[in-house]
């Protein structure tokens, strides 16, 4: 700890010393008169590129890293189709919850892709989950229309943005038009089951002040019975320049959603007909406040500092019936899960420039400090939540209910201090080492009641019962990268750090019927690593890589029967997991390299990725060498782009394989819970036309073969049981852009 308090400090000395006076007869005799100079780079707008080794105040040297640049997208950004949007980032699982792209689950190389669980989610650099650390579920998703970019780094990126196994995600939201003082966009979309879409932003740059506001409305009936929404998101930023070196920023997100939640199906439901609804009286509501304050100073050409603060008030209510979903809803009082969220930190970086032996080298160092608060209740709603409306409220007005209710708080305190360094050892070849002390305090606090019910639902020896845990750790996490330059579009690339995945607040206390949780789980541990070669300038763009992702104590679920002889998941440290794949994304503009015309563009890419991922050292032969869930052995995605003149359409064609649901690889159950998820395939068609400067038409077609598939089994919302995938879907949308 001292050795990085003394290495912080060390710039801050340094940035003194570098800042010389120098006299003005000095600068005025280097002072000269230049002609306007404008670089223009030729380089293919393909919509998906990768990070520079330093942008900002970090450094990405050596990570795999991959950037999806929205503008250049072609397909449904009204409903942040994923499948359309991540369709060329290799490797990744998607979980489709709902058709409106309200809340994003995916996955990569094998983890979990529940509402991106294993990725540390951040928006423009700071961090949007429910709780980064205890419970890092993100019910919150920016609009793809308010984007500018989305950026992902791999497990590499642990070291300074979080220990988790997958790595990165960070989304960065559009900012004000630099050459205007006012640019309006105003997008209305309409499409299938009564879906309506608007969204309206307007932004520029008034003197030293950048400024954009967005707000977007979405509605619609979904495909199946029971799944209506309403979603409200609403965003403004601030950026003023204090001078050139200067500027500091604010930023407010509202976000609101109801959603109505059909539930799940079983395989014969499914089979029978996937349209169909059980459930009429499950809802799901969100209401997030995001706001964040940050200072960029640009101390000197060597020195820069960034400093972060940012705080979340939110709240989660899950209202419904979560008993199997094989039998039937009987009409009485569902359960009520309400979180609220109080969170807010500090992050700071501060990123040096210099020399060793005449060739530049880069540190960086960086200091993180997280406050968690997470009130939780889980019981039954009062009696008129027997009706099918979504009311959230607790009233125990019957003994069993008061029995049934829980209440806790989950306090929670992170702080991290990190570094890494750039070593050039030659024009070519630059090493990058990393390390991240972590000192992480976890508590429970609460009370409920230890009480078993009989058949007719009397209680029987009802304890109540205090819960008073608490979990403080220290670590330190290491890595190291290196690159080696080919030429100056072509690179080498590996990298090797270590990962940390603390326990998080469900595997504390739960209260859902269809889990059970291990009361000595343990945090889990490992690495990762990446070995590839990329290229992405020119005709040809590619990034093909071999990963390795070593998991010890790996948190899964096991099926198991209880004395009543009901069938359970059981979530518990399974064994450690390895696992094993290759990555690779190639995209090509055909037409210009057979043609050398430069007007027309047919662009056409694949990304593809094979991974095996398999419980390994377990003494239980049932589990030892099987299957890790949520891993398709397969994913494979392909399109073609064409563009000429105002005109541009994207077909895109995915298949994901067959994968399991737990770590016993149950092939069915009766309850739909664990099973077989099959493979799928599904075709996406989207275009664009710009009808002048003013007016900009898009259309879609999703799921144009029209199957019917899933992507999930769920235990609990929106399920339990099959989730199934929408069928055939159209949309239209129209743009005005003043």
């Amino acid at each position: 700890m001292k050795f990085f308090i003394a290495f912080f400090f060390s710039f801050l000395f340094l940035s003194a010393r570098a800042q010389k006076p120098v006299s003005p007869t000095t600068d005025l005799l280097k002072a000269k008169n230049l002609d306007s100079l404008v670089v223009k780079q030729n380089k293919e707008k393909t919509g998906f590129t990768r990070l520079k080794d330093i942008e900002g105040t970090a450094i990405y040297a050596g990570k795999k890293s991959e950037v999806i640049v929205l503008k250049d997208v072609i397909g449904n950004k009204a409903t942040n189709n994923s499948r359309q949007i991540y369709a060329k980032v290799a490797g990744l699982n998607i979980w489709e919850n709902d058709g409106a792209g309200i809340q994003l689950a995916i996955g990569g190389r094998g983890l979990n892709p529940n509402r991106v669980t294993n990725f540390n989610t951040r928006q423009n650099g700071y961090d949007m989950s429910a709780d980064a650390l205890g419970y890092p579920e993100s019910y919150y998703t920016p609009p793809v229309e308010a984007l500018e970019r989305i950026e992902i780094v791999r497990g590499a990126a642990s070291l300074q943005y979080g220990t988790q196994f997958g790595g990165m995600i960070n989304f960065k939201l559009n900012q004000g038009s630099d050459s205007s003082k006012a640019e309006i966009i105003s997008r209305l979309t309409g499409g299938s089951w009564k879906f309506l879409n608007s969204s309206t932003s307007i932004g520029g740059t008034v003197n030293k002040l950048n400024y954009y506001v967005f707000y977007q409305h979405k509605s619609g009936d979904g495909w199946r019975p029971n799944s209506n929404f309403n979603s409200n998101t609403a965003y403004a930023s601030a950026i003023y320049s204090i001078n050139s070196k200067l500027s500091v920023a604010l930023q407010y997100t509202f976000m609101n959603y109801l959603e109505h939640q059909p539930g799940g199906l079983t395989d014969a439901e499914f089979a029978q007909d996937p349209h169909q609804s059980n459930r009429a009286r499950n809802w799901f509501k969100v209401k997030w406040n995001l706001g964040a304050a940050s200072l960029d100073y640009h101390i000197n050409k060597q020195l820069t500092f960034n400093s972060r603060f940012f705080g979340l008030m939110a709240q989660r209510d899950a209202l419904g019936i979560l008993t199997f979903i094989n039998r039937a809803d009987d009409g009485s009082d569902r359960q009520l899960y309400i979180d609220h969220y109080h969170n807010w930190g500090n992050e700071s970086r501060l990123l040096y420039q210099y020399k060793i032996l005449n060739l530049p080298a880069t540190a960086l160092v960086g200091f993180r400090y997280y406050n968690g608060h997470t009130n939780r209740e889980q019981g039954y709603g009062n009696d008129g939540s027997r009706g099918t409306t979504g009311d959230f409220t607790f009233t125990p007005t019957k003994l069993s209910d008061t029995l049934r209710y829980s209440r806790y708080i989950f306090p929670e305190h992170n702080t991290a201090v990190f570094a890494e360094n750039i070593f050039r050892l030659s024009p070519k070849l630059s090493i990058i080492p990393g390390v991240r002390f972590e000192n992480i305090s976890t508590k429970a606090q609460g009370n409920y009641t230890d009480v078993v019910f009989d058949l007719a639902g009397n209680p029987i020896n009802p304890h109540p019962k205090t819960d008073n845990k608490s979990n403080i750790r220290h670590f330190i996490l290491g890595g190291i990268g290196a690159t080696y330059d080919i030429k100056p579009s072509l690179q080498l690339y590996v990298n090797l750090s270590q990962n940390y995945k603390a326990i998080n607040f469900n595997d504390l206390n739960t209260q859902n019927p269809n889990l059970r949780v291990d009361s000595s789980l343990q945090d889990e541990k490992g690495y990762s690593a990446d070995m590839g070669i990329r290229k992405n300038n020119g005709l040809l763009h590619f990034d093909i890589n071999l990963f390795l992702i070593n998991y010890n104590n790996r948190i899964g679920s096991t099926l198991k029967v209880d004395p009543n002889f009901i069938t359970y998941n059981y979530r518990t440290n399974v064994a450690q997991s390895r696992h094993i794949g290759v990555e690779s994304y190639i995209e090509a503009n055909i037409w210009k390299w057979l043609t050398g015309d430069t007007k027309t563009s047919v662009l056409i890419f694949s990304n593809f990725a094979l991974i095996n991922a398999k419980y390994i050292n377990r003494k239980d032969s049932l589990i030892n060498g099987n299957k890790v869930e949520f891993v398709p052995g397969v994913l494979f995605k392909t399109g073609i782009t064409v563009k000429k003149n105002k005109f541009a359409a994207t077909y895109q064609f995915s298949y994901t394989g067959q994968q399991f649901t737990d770590a016993t690889n149950a092939i069915y159950t009766a309850n739909a819970i664990d099973g077989i998820i099959p493979a799928y395939s599904v075709m996406d068609l989207s275009a664009e036309y710009q009808i002048n400067k003013l007016f900009t038409v898009y259309g879609t077609i999703n799921n144009l073969t029209n199957n019917m598939y899933f992507t999930r089994r769920a235990d609990s919302y929106p399920g339990p049981g099959i989730v199934p995938s929408d069928a055939r879907s159209f949309y239209v949308t129209l743009q005005v852009k003043l």
